[in-house]
């Protein structure tokens, strides 16, 4: 797959800006175009105060804003993105501008240029039929603010070619986007609900079912939301969801037509009147009306196609913010009361019918079951997806099932000969899903984590002795348990954006997937310690300086590592390396005598003393308790096999997660610092 280096974007308003200033942060060159000098500054000077802003939040730091700025390049002259890898049009929904701006574009860019557009409004496949490279366009269908909101809805229509296809995607995970793969429909995927769920917050206040204030807070309760739809409306602005409702009105039918005061609201050019009380006995009715119709869309979309249950979930709680997607939501509710609210939809409007997908799964008693693991083969090689990009991929107990299935059903095929482990997204896998630690032990159930985790071990340990080759694909963050999965396989192929680490000290508990054990191999447990009890981050350059990567390689080169592997065969990934002179400061910070003085929290003798004072500081904000079992773990499992080393983590796992310092550490992940108290 070719390297995606530079990324042109048509429109410099509100979504133009946006892209390039998502592309730019993420460190690929982009190239702004718009039609006059002034629309070009306003463009730039956008992304300049956004970054500011940014910086002010602590994203990113205020020195990384000049280097932002710099790998975007704003101009008025098309012909700068002749050779460009990808060009987006972001400019207004005008099919006459859209279509004029395709065939200057089809004339001007190389033959290898991918032509994208992100339109919201209109047929993909209209556009590329103007052109002489319908196989090369694409639909690139962002959210807003798209610097801010990691949807991306890739949409290809009848001619895109499978090469196109994968290098959007490529293109969306280099720009840190979750992408869904939608058919080229009207609405797509995710407006194909959330319009109709704005439509028909007005049509409840047409009819009098509620006061806006009452709906307000149905919609936020119904999907767990910050903001309802008049607000919504009134921020987006009313004319793009009227438009919105006409397009798909025209399109699909009078079920998905405008609500009469939707547009006598437009016609006044003001906002939603939000205030008023909140009349409580309503709620229940207007939150009814609200999954009717969004779950029925949902149901419905799917049913036809246009994407897959796992995308549309993932659409909804990225692209929304949704707390859960329309077939999770259906699983919560249950399905027989879904059937029954949607019918009374189906009932309410004849141009809408009850889903068959809903109705074949009310027939089965049985809740929707999600797909979160896929299998893919190509010629000899299997790859296995974690597709949990919202998320960031983590382990439950559904990822570790379906991951073991998949790597079963791939080991036993005779023509594969290696197996390749990926993540969905800017991630490869960040770690075990905390909720269900959580879960398991508020309910006394520390028992089902030790089981989990059991199952986790016998499968990394078939992954690292598998006949076949198994390499993981190490082109994100990864953490705790997925770094633990990377350090399974035989080799790691990564990217610069990949890295390692094993923060799980810092949330109360300890590494239990073998990442002790197999950083104790690769690295000898000096070093094992140091990067568990810190939390260190091993950068893909560190890891393959330390031995512990592979292959360390850009993202288009992927493929051909994977492939130089195969020849080569199976790696000693144990065998015994030097470590670089740089890394001997923290094996001797980490030695048995000086790991003991920083337990009691003093400076170990003969060492540099303000980086023993930095090491200290962080190793304080670790739980006692776990820093204690790591160390008693390594130096055990230094002496012992791999086997009688994971039965050593297993043995300790009940013990740790029953600390009052565990649950202390889990849960306050992303809330506040924990405080820990060694009980």
């Amino acid at each position: 797959m070719g390297k995606i280096s530079k990324i042109g974007v048509v429109g410099a308003g509100n979504m133009g800006s946006g892209i390039a200033q998502k592309i730019a942060q993420e460190g690929l060159d982009v190239v702004m175009v718009d039609t006059g000098d002034e629309l070009v500054k306003q463009g730039m000077d956008n992304i300049q105060r956004l970054l500011r802003e940014g910086a002010e939040r602590k994203i990113f730091p205020p020195d990384a804003i000049g280097p932002i700025m710099s790998r975007i390049t704003g101009t008025t002259d098309l012909q700068a993105l002749a050779d460009a890898d990808l060009v987006i049009e972001a400019v207004f929904e005008d099919k006459g501008v859209k279509t004029e701006l395709f065939k200057k574009l089809d004339s001007i860019c190389m033959e290898k240029t991918i032509l994208a557009t992100n339109t919201s409004s209109f047929y993909v496949r209209e556009f590329a039929e103007i052109t002489s490279r319908p196989d090369r366009v694409i639909g690139l269908h962002y959210f807003y603010h798209p610097a801010k909101n990691r949807l991306l809805e890739v949409i290809p229509q009848e001619k895109t070619s499978s090469q196109t296809i994968d290098r959007a995607l490529l293109a969306a995970k280099l720009h840190g986007k979750t992408a869904i793969l939608v058919k080229d429909t009207p609405g797509f995927a995710v407006n194909r609900f959330f319009v109709p769920f704005l439509n028909e917050a007005a049509r409840m206040l047409e009819e009098g079912l509620a006061n806006i204030p009452t709906i307000e807070e149905a919609a936020k309760r119904a999907f767990r939301t910050g903001m309802g739809p008049f607000e919504l409306m009134n921020v987006t602005g009313l004319p793009i969801t009227f438009h919105a409702t006409v397009t798909l009105g025209n399109e699909l039918g009078p079920f998905y037509a405008t609500a009469g005061i939707m547009k006598s609201q437009m016609e006044k050019k003001t906002n939603w009147d939000l205030s008023g009380e909140v009349q409580e006995d309503q709620i229940a009715a207007a939150m009814d009306r609200f999954y009717g119709v969004c779950l029925g869309v949902a149901a419905a979309l799917v049913d036809e196609g246009v994407a897959t249950m796992e995308d549309t979930d993932r659409g909804a709680k990225v692209g929304l913010r949704w707390a859960l997607g329309p077939f999770e939501i259906m699983n919560k509710l249950g399905i027989e009361k879904t059937f029954a609210l949607v019918e009374k939809v189906a009932d309410k409007y004849p141009g809408f019918r009850m889903p068959g997908l809903l109705a074949r799964q009310r027939q089965s008693g049985r809740p929707f079951a999600f797909t979160l693991v896929n299998l893919a083969i190509h010629k000899d090689i299997a790859t296995i997806t974690i597709n949990r990009p919202e998320a960031m991929n983590a382990l439950n107990e559904t990822v570790v099932e379906q991951l073991t299935e998949r790597f079963t059903e791939a080991e036993q095929n005779p023509g594969v000969s290696a197996i390749v482990f990926q993540g969905a997204g800017k991630a490869f896998v960040a770690g075990a899903d905390i909720r269900f630690f959580v879960e398991k032990i508020k309910a006394g159930k520390i028992a089902d984590i030790v089981d989990f985790t059991r199952k986790g071990h016998q499968l990394f340990r078939r992954i690292e002795d598998s006949n076949k080759l198994t390499i993981a694909l190490l082109d994100g963050l990864s953490m705790g348990g997925g770094s633990e999965l990377a350090l399974a396989c035989q080799a790691i192929v990564a990217t610069p954006a990949g890295s390692l680490s094993f923060p799980e000290t810092g949330i109360g508990i300890y590494p239990g997937l073998g990442g002790m054990l197999r950083l104790g191999l690769h690295l000898g447990p000096e070093l094992a310690k140091y990067y568990t009890f810190t939390g260190a981050t091993i950068t893909a350059s560190d890891a393959k300086e330390l031995g512990i990567v592979t292959r360390l390689v850009e993202p288009s080169a992927v493929d051909e590592a994977i492939r130089n592997l195969i020849r080569e065969g199976r790696p000693d990934k144990y065998r015994p390396r030097p470590i670089p002179d740089r890394f001997t400061l923290w094996q001797t910070l980490f030695g048995a005598e000086n790991t003991a003085t920083i337990l009691a929290a003093k400076i170990p003798p003969g060492v540099d003393e303000a980086v023993a004072s930095k090491i200290l500081k962080t190793v304080g904000n670790k739980a006692p308790l776990a820093l204690k079992l790591v160390n008693q773990i390594i130096d055990r499992q230094a002496k012992t096999s791999r086997d009688e080393g994971i039965e050593i983590e297993l043995d300790h796992l009940g013990v740790i997660f029953a600390t009052a310092d565990a649950l202390e550490g889990l849960s306050s992940l992303g809330r506040k610092k924990p405080e820990y108290k060694g009980l």
